[in-house]
Order: C-alpha cells, then structure tokens, then sequence
C-alpha cells in the first residue's frame, strides 16, 4: 500500500473517484475532472490518496486546513475506502497520514463527522484517537 498526495488531477484519479464516490453515499454525484482540479489546487485542502500493490486508487480522504481568528482548524472529509479492499487497513492509513499532515499544518485538532451507521467507520476514528464529541451539529441547505 502507497499513501499519497495528490498533485494533479487526472484520468486515473477522475476514473477512481466515479467508482468511490457511489460506495461513500447517494447523496452526491461523484466530482467532474473540475471539481477535482480545484480541489487539487485549492490551497486549504489536501487530497490524500491510497494505492494497493498494483498501483490502483483504492482510497481517499480529504484534510481541509484553514485559519480562524482562534487558531488553525483542521477537518476530515469524504474517508472512502473501496469496498473490495475494506479491513486491510488502508482506511487507518489514510488517516494517520493525516493526522500528520494536519499537525504539519499547525493544526491543534481535526475534527470529522460520520454517520453512525457506518460502524467500522467510526471504531476506526476511536481506534487512531479521535473522541466523540458532546456538540450540536447543524447544517443549512443552500
């Protein structure tokens, strides 16, 4: 398994993300190849990805770094693992690359969501030392 950073935004990474997008949730379609070079160029985000021994993307989170008047926040989004390859560990290596990359940042947390269905989801967030948090969480739809 490689854990990268991704730089550019190409065929292979627009073709693994139409795959991963639908196995994360239904609720949002999969990123156009403008989405994911802006993204890969947006400068508060860093996209991190994971490969498997043939090369191929089989994972992907994105650590969104940006500052406040109170410090630096970090937060987590879109931890997708591709079902095939679930429980090999690659989902606890995405996020401990990013736990680095935050504190890199300057970050003195991260923060994520998850839906409490996705259960191996959150007992891997427990696992590497994340903590439930007693907050509300609020959205707005625009």
């Amino acid at each position: 398994m490689r854990i990268d950073i991704v730089t550019k935004a190409d065929e292979e990474l627009y073709e693994a993300f139409q795959r991963l997008v639908p196995q994360l949730t239904d609720n949002n379609p999969p990123p156009s190849r403008a989405d994911l070079s802006a993204l890969v160029r947006d400068a508060a985000s860093t996209l991190v990805t994971a490969r498997n021994e043939n090369g191929q993307i089989v994972g992907a989170l994105t650590l969104a770094a940006y500052r406040v008047p109170t410090g630096i926040r970090s937060v987590i989004e879109d931890v997708i693992v591709d079902n095939s390859v679930r429980g090999q560990g690659i989902g606890e290596a995405l996020m401990l690359r990013a736990i680095e990359l935050a504190r890199e940042k300057g970050a003195g947390n991260i923060t994520l969501t998850s839906n409490p269905m996705r259960v191996p989801a959150n007992k891997l967030y427990l696992r590497v030392g994340f903590t439930k948090r007693d907050t509300n969480a609020y959205q707005i739809k625009l």
